[in-house]
């Protein structure tokens, strides 16, 4: 085996701190949830699909929040995907708790709008661009170890302006982009696609 090359001049070293930057570009995700009378929303980046048939889902939802409670005794979230223009309100639920604790129920405190999909009293955010409707499939252990939540999705809707043929296609509508959480409330917005060839 030829001998491998130096680092070129252009890798520099990352602090492990930031390493989940380098991963952290998927789309960000509004996790919603209802029980008991009481609603919450979250923002949260570490979301990702897990399986195809039925459809699951993860999401990290830390102890702290107010949102992990009510998801845990509904046994049902929602993930909304903001857009551009809703980069203020994903920063802002971010950043705020909920509950008797916090700001209170913050569709009410921030005006957020909700609509009911085909879960009865589940909130889905209104603006976003998609919405994933999940049964929590319990994983106690995971839950506790590492905040991490499983869902299958029941149920799923997407912006038709946007999402169309199974693919996203943003071209003219700038503030429907979905909005991608690096650090400290700063987003990325997708821009260009490319298309992958096979190589020769």
């Amino acid at each position: 085996m030829p001998a491998m090359p130096d680092l070129p001049d252009h890798c520099a070293p990352l602090p492990l701190a930031h390493v989940y930057r380098l991963l952290n570009h998927g789309p960000t995700v509004l996790v919603s949830a209802a029980h008991g009378g009481q609603r919450n929303v979250m923002a949260a980046a570490w979301a990702m699909p897990l399986d195809f048939e039925p459809p699951k889902v993860a999401v990290v939802i830390d102890k702290s929040t107010f949102t992990r409670g009510l998801v845990e005794a509904s046994g049902r979230f929602a993930l909304s995907l903001p857009c551009a223009g809703q980069a203020d309100l994903a920063f802002t639920v971010g950043h705020t708790h909920g509950g008797a604790d916090g700001v209170g129920d913050k569709f009410t405190r921030y005006g957020i709008a909700a609509f009911e999909g085909t879960t009865p009293g589940l909130p889905l955010v209104a603006g976003c661009v998609g919405w994933l409707e999940c049964r929590l499939l319990p994983e106690p252990q995971v839950q506790q170890a590492y905040d991490l939540f499983l869902g299958e999705v029941v149920a799923a809707h997407a912006d038709a302006r946007v999402f169309a043929q199974g693919r996203w296609q943003f071209d003219g509508h700038p503030a429907l982009r979905t909005l991608h959480h690096v650090a400290g409330g700063h987003f990325l917005l997708p821009q260009d696609a490319v298309q992958g060839r096979m190589l020769d």
